[in-house]
């Protein structure tokens, strides 16, 4: 499960943009996308924390690696990241929109702001990245791919993630729409839906303690198991690539089984409203920490 799938020259030539590419899964497809071949521009809007990650994946791999700082809510942001892309280099074959925000509560509980933040940067992100890309391939007339990450609640729906959800699959009708207008211009969309997948900041955020010890995420997957990040870099590596030229439109579920169980998070309904106290603190300190390392 943590051997690369497609042969090492499948990539090669491509020139592909991660947002949210500095950590976690975006860093990990990341490093797939460079051993295959692909030129990466990785963006997010720590310029320090992508710095770090392309000196260390250009080493790893012997790639190259663009650091551009951006938040994907600013177009302006975007497009000087194309931009830098382009210069670099000279054209850009694909995107993945991996940019994410995401933390469990009660929707009752969700100030405007904190509801806005999630879905500015999930779908906003999405959007504003995918139109800015689409309309340099359509007047450059170069056939060009997008992959969004999903989520499996994005078509079920989920409690306790209802801004992720709503964004989601806001994203995810998207893909399908353009895949169908764009079609014409040699344009694909498809997307993934990840199960659980560990890594440090998304974890921590949607299984904060006390909920952790409580209830154990891989309980309610067929396959007892969370998965590999080898297993979606291949993934994601495969639907970028010319392999799967034939599909757009498609949101392929990765996730072990679970979305046959229960939703997601539909079962936090047995959690307690002090504990949701406990898991909400829990979360502003995993917060904090992921800003003050940001700082470093």
């Amino acid at each position: 499960m943590n051997a690369g799938m497609l042969r090492n020259d499948a990539l090669k030539g491509k020139t592909i943009i991660v947002t949210g590419g500095g950590t976690g899964l975006g860093k990990s497809i990341s490093r797939y996308l460079l051993q295959l071949g692909a030129n990466v521009t990785i963006c997010s809007r720590r310029q320090a924390v992508i710095d770090e990650t392309a000196k260390e994946l250009m080493a790893e791999t012997g790639g190259q690696v663009l650091a551009v700082a951006c938040d994907v809510r600013n177009p302006e942001q975007i497009e000087h990241v194309m931009a830098e892309t382009i210069a670099k280099f000279g054209r850009i074959d694909g995107l993945l929109n991996n940019s994410a925000g995401n933390f469990i509560s009660p929707t009752e509980r969700l100030s405007y702001k904190a509801f806005d933040t999630i879905v500015d940067i999930v779908l906003r992100g999405t959007y504003y990245f995918t139109l800015a890309v689409g309309k340099y391939w359509i007047e450059n007339q170069i056939k060009g791919t997008v992959l969004n990450i999903s989520t499996t609640y994005a078509t079920t729906g989920s409690g306790y993630v209802v801004p992720s959800a709503v964004a989601k699959g806001g994203a995810l009708i998207m893909t399908k729409s353009l895949a169908a207008e764009w079609g014409k211009y040699g344009i694909r969309l498809n997307a993934i839906a990840p199960g659980p997948f560990p890594t440090k900041g998304a974890w921590d955020r949607l299984f904060p303690e006390p909920l952790a010890s409580l209830m154990d995420p891989t309980s309610r997957i067929p396959l007892k198991r969370v998965g590999e990040h080898q297993e979606l870099a291949n993934l994601a590596a495969y639907l970028l690539s010319d392999f799967s030229g034939y599909m757009t439109g498609e949101c392929v579920t990765l996730d072990g089984g679970e979305v046959l169980s229960n939703g997601e998070f539909n079962h936090l309904e047995k959690v307690t409203p002090e504990m949701w106290d406990m898991i909400g603190e829990t979360i502003k300190q995993a917060n904090r920490a992921s800003k003050k390392e940001g700082q470093g």
